[in-house]
């Protein structure tokens, strides 16, 4: 079927069913950001591939409604579809619900699959659509016109081992526990896919990408029961769990498990963590307790055997890059290479290292204007051959049994512009600023995301995208709580998050520049005035110095710069050969 194909079927289905909008949310029932082939709703029906975004249909109109990050992809991908591209102002709103009240008459039908919203979401809908007496019904207008729809994936699960985690699943539910009952909750839901494999110590595959397995959970005081598709569970695996205090049961059962909740319990909900089809299930007599999930805090906060085995996981990665700049150099103009055939080399780099376990997303390659789309992916029809001339953006990431990385660079190739110039050093200036932050304790990623821009504002330059994000230790490459953006989010950084640091500028059509590190919130000094925290940097690769205009530096940028290549030079050379440790060295030298 082609897409307008598939809005006829759809629209069809609204009048049978005498629905006024449709809307397909990008999400699954855990309200996860990478979907299981199974849940790609609005790439299916529109042809989108992009991460973030929702479908509203009504029967004279079929819209997108995404941000920033992928306007110009949408673009390009809706081109005669039948949908038309509606551009968010600010990230992650659901500015779609006021386009709603504005558009549906009084007493209209507005159906979803409620398996796909979360919580949030359901209630934010019957709250700002209340005056209008709007009824809400629950489809999934998909299936019957999805021929082939993949099956929910079956991959074997694993546990890993403490050695790695540096907690075992008994400690780490004897934790929440104590958190439940200052909260005064009788019982928890969990359905966030990472949450439960950081409680369970549980990893697998079941996301592209994501090491995490398809499961809930629901933990009380006195029990703690995984629903998983018990062929996922090796026996021995199963018996560890148990030993650890963990009942097992098939996936499904978790909505008989919610219905059979005693009357008038507590419940622990993360409102925008759990879909708003299994909380319906659960009783409603039951009170409910909404905030961010406590595993989410704890997660966040990495303990020490994590760090060490994240450093680790930096070296590893750092190796990769270093080869892949080096082949990079060595190759260009001589064999032919792409951004896909890119991306495959620096894979294949990454898959040479000891205990690698995939990558941590799409590679984002962009050669030239496509370093523009900040979450740009080469497909077959977009890939484009990398010449001898311009910027060539590489954002990409590992997974290693003890770690996750996320690293991005530029690679110049040579007649570069001035603007070229610029921009790459004002930048490198951004990340630089947010790296050698001192900031008192309470700080929250709003202030740090201002201080990375304030030296692209000063150029009257800006971008649409977060500054960073929280990462997970062998699990997620974005998670929370904590983030550095412009909202006002009051989660302070705290000793043990680990988090990015990526400014960008982006000029489309021309060229886009990113420069991204993963950093340590770590402690500092303590004095009459607060306890002061620093930033560690941990991704340890080259940042070329070839387009740096140093009169736009200060002089502790360029300290920091050249400090920062000497501990990558140290770290890394015991793990390169003798030739690639004398190109490192001579590509970091001090400027």
């Amino acid at each position: 079927m082609t897409t307008k194909e598939k809005i006829a079927a759809i629209r069809e289905q609204m009048k049978e069913n005498r629905v006024d909008a449709y809307i397909i949310p990008s999400a699954d029932p855990h309200i996860s950001e990478y979907l299981p082939d199974h849940y790609k709703c609005i790439q299916f029906a529109s042809g989108f591939t992009g991460s973030a975004g929702t479908l509203v249909i009504t029967q004279d109109f079929a819209g997108l409604w995404t941000d920033f990050r992928y306007f110009t992809q949408a673009n390009e991908q809706l081109h005669n579809s039948g949908f038309e591209l509606v551009k968010l102002k600010i990230q992650h709103a659901p500015e779609y619900i006021a386009w709603l009240h504005e558009t549906l008459a009084d007493n209209a039908t507005v159906a979803f699959n409620d398996r796909l919203l979360s919580v949030f979401l359901g209630q934010l809908l019957e709250n700002q659509l209340a005056d209008k007496n709007i009824e809400f019904k629950s489809y999934d207008l998909l299936d019957s016109i999805w021929e082939g729809r993949p099956k929910l994936p079956i991959e074997p699960a694993f546990l890993i081992d403490t050695k790695y985690a540096g907690q075992s699943t008994t400690d780490k539910l004897t934790t929440l526990r104590k958190s439940l009952k200052a909260l005064k909750a009788d019982y928890q839901l969990i359905s966030s896919l990472d949450d439960i494999a950081w409680l369970f110590n549980i990893r697998g595959k079941d996301v592209s990408y994501n090491p995490v397995v398809l499961s809930f959970a629901l933990v009380s005081a006195s029990s703690a029961v995984l629903f998983i598709d018990p062929v996922k569970l090796s026996s021995s695996d199963a018996e560890a769990l148990h030993k650890s205090g963990v009942k097992t049961f098939p996936y499904t059962d978790i909505e008989d498990a919610l219905a059979a909740l005693p009357e008038n319990c507590s419940v622990f909900i993360d409102p925008k963590r759990n879909c708003f089809g299994v909380f319906k299930l659960i009783p409603v007599s039951a009170t409910f307790i909404h905030d961010v999930n406590p595993t989410t805090h704890f997660k966040a906060t990495k303990n020490e055997t994590e760090v060490a085995n994240m450093r680790s996981a930096m070296v590893r990665d750092g190796v990769a890059m270093t080869r892949f700049f080096k082949w990079m150099e060595e190759n260009i103009g001589k064999i032919k290479i792409t951004e896909i055939t890119a991306a495959e080399k620096l894979k294949g780099f990454r898959a040479e290292q000891d205990g690698f376990a995939g990558v941590s997303f799409n590679t984002i390659g962009g050669y030239k204007a496509h370093g523009a789309l900040p979450h740009y992916f080469a497909t077959a029809e977009s890939d484009v051959e990398i010449l001898e001339e311009g910027l060539f953006l590489v954002d990409s990431g590992g997974q290693y049994f003890y770690g996750t990385t996320d690293i991005t660079r530029m690679i110049a190739l040579g007649n570069n512009t001035e603007e070229e110039r610029t921009d790459y050093t004002l930048v490198l200036k951004a990340i630089i600023e947010g790296s050698k932050t001192l900031y008192p304790k309470g700080t929250c990623g709003y202030q740090i995301d201002a201080i990375c821009r304030r030296p692209l504002w000063d150029y009257a330059i800006n971008y649409g995208h977060g500054t960073g994000h929280g990462i997970g230790f062998y699990l997620n490459v974005h998670e929370g709580p904590q983030v550095l953006n412009p909202t006002n989010t009051a989660v302070p950084l705290e000793i043990g998050m680990i988090t990015s640091i990526e400014p960008g500028i982006y000029r489309p059509g021309k060229h886009g520049v990113r420069i991204e590190n993963l950093v340590l919130t770590i402690q500092n000094v303590s004095n009459e005035f607060n306890d002061f925290y620093s930033f560690e940097t941990l991704t340890l690769a080259l940042i070329d110095t070839t387009l740096i205009k140093k009169e736009l530096l200060e002089n502790s940028h360029i300290q920091w710069l050249n400090k920062y290549h000497e501990t990558v030079v140290e770290r890394l050379s015991p793990y390169l050969t003798v030739e690639e440790q004398a190109w490192l060295k001579e590509k970091a030298k001090a400027i």
